[in-house]
């Protein structure tokens, strides 16, 4: 019978490097996990010992004359002043690809693949640079010794809070396979919703750009034609017509330019004063109370915190550590102080919805939900629930708003068109008027 060598961590966390002897590894596997280990890597006896991926052949050779026997070496740095680290370091990840990660990792773990060699396939796959860099390092700090949870928060600016707290959560508890089924669900609802409201916003965004585009074409490319025409018949210009024309050479003056940079300032500064505590809450605050818009901003907020508590509870996260990092995830000022006044009373020894009523960012039906569930112990069932509610009330309210837009869009484009035409049609109307 063959003898495998593993590396496998146990309940608490606790990295372990023996040998299992065992028909094939899937069998070896199994054993090892009725021991309550989980196996981060497998292997016969007599595979050739991995290299550090991040060691080239030379640095391999030296490394393996310099070190003593045993001693494992350090990653050694790249220079970042190459132009395609520096495209890797600013590539964007997408909340797409970070879905498709988790689903796929989430497989590989559940069917029993080994957490090293499912890092393996994942860093092959994996199309950005920028998340295969940090795949390959994470897989590196988990062959020195790391957990998965330590690796990943070296690359918090990939993997948020949420993600870590939720991973510790399922190696803590040796249910890791269960967490990352979880949090790839959440992720996947979550995905949804951002492009449920996001098609909903394209079209109106569209037709406003090409009514504003078609507006300033006619007004500095067509009009002044027209307006050449109208000084030769020597007649004098109607008001309004004379009011497009004092527009039209406003826009082709260089005065638009001092126009565009206020405005392109005052979003500069708009932008820097919500990156503040104050200013963030402000903005927020006036965002919730727009009309119509404002009913649909706190239905996602909402939604974004039931699912974001209800999976964090679920997985074994505590409360208090659960309230803070949904805290952070809110994406909502308002909210995220609303869940600062539930966490210290939590942590003082009260209940989760005395707070939350008194809030008026939560509806009823949460806070009520959420009593329900503190007394029968089905805390993150309810949360769920809710979750799954406002997540079909925003996509009833986005459907809502599309159809709303859609007549108003298309009634204020032909407006802006019309409104051109009949300035360039009125002075004709007053000449033939006169000729007659």
């Amino acid at each position: 019978m063959p003898t495998f060598t593993y590396k496998a961590r146990d309940n608490r966390g606790e990295l372990k490097e023996s040998s299992i002897l065992s028909d094939t590894p899937e069998n070896a596997k199994v054993a090892l996990k009725q021991q309550g280990l989980w196996v981060l890597d497998i292997k016969q006896l007599d595979d050739a010992p991995r290299e550090n991926p991040f060691t080239s052949t030379s640095a391999k050779k030296e490394t393996s004359e310099e070190l003593e026997p045993g001693v494992k070496s350090a990653s050694p740095k790249k220079d970042p002043s190459s132009f395609q680290e520096f495209l890797e370091k600013y590539q964007p990840i997408s909340l797409k690809d970070m879905v498709i990660f988790t689903r796929q990792f989430a497989s590989m773990v559940e069917s029993g693949v080994a957490m090293l060699r499912a890092l393996n396939v994942m860093t092959d796959q994996t199309q950005n640079p920028r998340l295969k860099k940090a795949l390959v390092q994470v897989k590196y700090d988990i062959e020195q010794g790391s957990t998965l949870s330590d690796a990943l928060e070296k690359h918090s600016k990939i993997f948020d809070r949420l993600f870590i707290s939720m991973i510790k959560a399922g190696e803590a508890g040796g249910v890791l396979d269960q967490v990352l089924n979880r949090l790839a669900l959440f992720m996947e609802e979550r995905s949804r919703l951002t492009q449920q409201v996001r098609a909903a916003m394209t079209y109106p965004v569209v037709v406003m750009v090409i009514g504003v585009g078609v507006f300033y074409a006619m007004l500095t490319l067509v009009l002044p034609t027209f307006q050449g025409l109208f000084d030769s018949l020597g007649s004098e210009l109607p008001a309004y017509t004379q009011f497009l024309i004092a527009i039209s050479v406003f826009l082709r003056s260089w005065y638009i330019l001092l126009i565009i940079a206020l405005i392109i300032g005052s979003i500069w500064s708009v932008k820097k004063w919500y990156e503040t505590k104050e200013g963030r809450f402000v903005i927020d605050l006036s965002m919730l109370n727009i009309p119509v818009l404002g009913d649909i901003f706190k239905k996602v907020a909402v939604a974004r915190f039931t699912r974001t508590f209800g999976t964090l509870t679920k997985s074994g996260v505590p409360i208090v550590t659960a309230l803070e990092v949904v805290k952070e995830a809110a994406g909502n000022a308002v909210l995220a102080r609303a869940v600062e006044a539930v966490q210290v009373k939590v942590q003082e020894g009260g209940t989760i919805n005395g707070p939350m009523s008194e809030s008026k960012i939560f509806p009823p039906m949460v806070t009520q939900m959420v009593a329900i569930g503190e007394e029968t112990g089905q805390l993150e069932n309810m949360l769920e629930k809710v979750a799954d509610f406002y997540d079909i009330e925003v996509a009833t309210a986005v459907e809502g708003l599309t159809s709303l837009m859609e007549p108003i869009m298309i009634v204020t484009l032909g407006g802006l068109v019309g409104a051109i035409v009949i300035g360039m049609y009125l002075p004709m109307f007053t000449i033939i008027s006169k000729i007659q």
